[in-house]
């Protein structure tokens, strides 16, 4: 193997979004009333939350202002700061503004979707965002991959429809689908195995974004709500683990965005445990059976990635339990939660001493492969920008010795080694 000289980062967390007002052109026109009564009301509810000292305005007013900001929505801005990020490829979510939500799909078909929206403009909102989104995946095709709203939840066939046409007009980043489906069967059910078969025929990734929450048990207190959004985003993917969405689907592709990765150690150690101890429990083991004949470990290696974001050294540190291969790096740009514009800083902060092909793997090839980004023809922008092991300063041999003994200790429940070892950071 060559010596690698530049990262080709590529960035699984990017957000791309209009300022909502501007999506009307992209809006068929029988919505453009509720358009208008949309923006009313959400005016209203920030005005609400301003009297009630429930804003930073001054914070909304620095962040949103600055130059780099538009990149949310123009493309020439857009390209400038990835550039300086030393961002190569991205994949993009809706909502460009997670402070106010102006940037935000019409009707809340955004990132904080659920099943809890009114079917018809859920579904207009998320087609007027993929309609932008198309045109701005064209300024520069082989960096961007845009993924398409597709609420699955209210009507499947429409839904395989909306699949379809995002893929033919050229969003090869996949789909996002609401992460609570409310009153709507769950994501195991038979139901949804028609939009499972579109997405694995066309090779569109099926994502879970970080957003949606029973606010309403909140009570405006946003300590409980940061503590268990991430529950709520991987919450789907053991209902697909154990309901033998895999085993049915087997070239299907789900991951789990900007919801950190801390958990999923743990999680696939109790899975396993759990099944099998199940299994050898004879009064459920053929109910078990039934949905998945492999350890739901199996599956999470062979379909499932994790977005995890700016992830955390913790996490870094527990890569060989979690998955190397199922890891992928992001900048949550324009998000201020992400290390947008400090990348280069958090890499050095946080690579310093991860062995070069690993960090590889988490930067950019894990999601060249799902995404299907040809790496050979970014070499011109990967050598331009790309950030190199020196930059991030990597030493090689010492890396690699490091973290022998973690990589050894792996998954600790499949090789016995003590659980401490396989979390050296």
């Amino acid at each position: 193997m060559s010596e690698l000289k530049h990262y080709a980062i590529i960035s699984a967390d990017c957000h791309a979004g209009l300022p909502t007002e501007q999506y009307r052109p992209y809006l068929d026109s029988r919505y453009h009333q509720a358009l208008d009564d949309f923006l009313a009301e959400r005016q209203a509810m920030l005005a609400e939350r301003a009297a009630a000292g429930q804003r930073h305005e001054e914070y909304e007013e620095e962040w949103n202002t600055q130059e780099g900001f538009a990149g949310g929505w123009d493309a020439h801005t857009r390209d400038k700061e990835l550039d300086n990020d030393g961002v190569v490829g991205e994949i993009m979510f809706p909502d460009s503004d997670s402070i106010s939500g102006t940037t935000s799909p019409p009707f809340g078909a955004g990132i904080g979707a659920t099943g809890d929206l009114e079917a018809d403009l859920a579904f207009a909102g998320a087609q007027a965002h993929n309609r932008w989104l198309a045109e701005l995946c064209s300024e520069s095709p082989l960096r961007r991959a845009g993924a398409a709203l597709v609420p699955i939840v209210f009507d499947v066939d429409k839904a395989v429809q909306m699949i379809e046409e995002a893929k033919a007009t050229g969003l090869r980043g996949g789909i996002i689908i609401p992460a609570m489906w409310n009153d709507y069967e769950p994501y195991h059910h038979p139901k949804y195995d028609p939009v499972w078969d579109a997405c694995a025929s066309l090779d569109m990734p099926v994502h879970v974004h970080s957003g949606p929450a029973p606010r309403e048990d909140y009570l405006d207190n946003m300590g409980i709500y940061v503590s268990e959004v991430i529950w709520w985003a991987y919450r789907p993917l053991r209902f697909m683990l154990w309901g033998g969405v895999f085993e049915r689907h087997p070239n299907l592709k789900f991951v789990v965005t900007e919801s950190g990765a801390f958990w999923a150690p743990d999680m696939l150690w109790k899975m396993s445990d759990q099944y099998e101890s199940i299994g050898g429990a004879a009064k459920i083991a053929k109910q078990l059976g039934a949905a998945i004949p492999r350890n739901p470990v199996e599956y999470f290696d062979r379909n499932c990635f994790l977005g995890a974001s700016t992830m955390k050294r913790v996490e870094v540190g527990r890569r060989y339990a979690i998955g190397v291969d199922n890891l992928m790096w992001g900048n949550d740009f324009p998000h201020p939660e992400g290390t947008w514009p400090h990348t280069a800083e958090y890499l050095q902060n946080t690579f310093h001493d991860v062995p070069v092909d690993e960090t590889a793997k988490i930067l950019g090839e894990v999601a060249a492969e799902v995404y299907n980004f040809d790496l050979e023809a970014l070499t011109p922008v990967t050598e331009r920008i790309g950030p190199t092991p020196q930059d991030l300063g990597q030493d090689a041999e010492q890396n690699i010795t490091k973290w022998a003994r973690a990589k050894a200790a792996g998954r600790f429940w499949d090789t016995g080694a003590d659980p401490a070892e396989a979390a050296a950071i």
